[in-house]
């Protein structure tokens, strides 16, 4: 890698408030704000607003759509009947 063109990589503590979870990573972004970490050390804080501890997908609160219904009154409303299914 070329020397001076790349940005500083540190170790940065991303945290999800609405779910009470952090997580310590690398990455190029910087802030204001610290917050001790569990190892005692002092690292640059970013507040996120979902994470995989908040997000439905991942938590198992996503709701799923009712994809059939949504078809069939989709070919109601066109036309296009279930013998013209191929």
């Amino acid at each position: 890698m070329r020397p001076g063109i790349h940005p500083v990589s540190r170790p940065v503590v991303f945290r999800d408030r609405a779910a009470g979870f952090a997580l310590l990573s690398r990455s190029t972004l910087d802030s204001r704000s610290t917050v001790e970490w569990k190892d005692g050390h002092t690292y640059p804080v970013v507040d996120v607003e979902i994470s995989s501890a908040s997000h439905p997908f991942y938590t198992g609160t996503s709701r799923v759509l009712d994809t059939a219904g949504r078809v069939e009154r989709f070919e109601r409303r066109y036309g296009r009947t279930a013998a013209a299914r191929p």
